[in-house]
């Protein structure tokens, strides 16, 4: 009988810890992982987390995506994000434009623009954006893209 129990509570370890893999494994995110993505129309145009975070990507937008959404979601190590904060600077780091948000409910809370308020802020030559993210969970902010306004008729991640 004791050795049917010890078998018994070595089979339910096992299965417990392997159930713990696959439900890791099986997320969109990394289980406690930081970083974000950026969705176009509700299709992501960029994904990165982790390392991948300290390599910034380019994005291309054009008038003819005016009428289209841009949402970014942070993902803060399983946390919710508070006080969240989108920023548009130009090439010398100016504060062009601000959209803050109303703390999350979630892990990770969607932030939307449209894609035509980032158009409108091209002035002249100035034809190349940053976006980044700051919150309370992240004070000092994160570049998390750069953003090439462009005259063509295409959207390229």
């Amino acid at each position: 009988m004791k050795s049917i129990i010890s078998k018994t509570i070595l089979l339910v370890a096992i299965a417990a810890t392997l159930l713990s893999f696959s439900s890791k494994l099986s997320t969109a995110s990394p289980v406690g992982g930081e970083g974000f993505e950026i969705s176009l129309n509700g299709k992501i145009v960029l994904q990165q987390f982790g390392k991948d975070m300290e390599n910034v990507k380019t994005l291309q937008l054009s008038s003819a995506s005016a009428n289209d959404k841009l949402t970014i979601r942070y993902h803060h190590c399983g946390k919710v994000g508070k006080n969240r904060i989108v920023t548009i600077k130009d090439e010398q780091n100016k504060l062009i434009k601000e959209w803050r948000f109303n703390d999350a409910s979630t892990a990770f809370g969607d932030m939307s623009c449209s894609v035509q308020d980032i158009i409108s802020l091209k002035k002249g030559s100035n034809t190349i954006f940053k976006i980044y993210y700051s919150s309370s969970e992240l004070p000092n902010g994160r570049q998390l893209a750069s953003v090439i306004v462009a005259n063509t008729n295409k959207v390229q991640p």
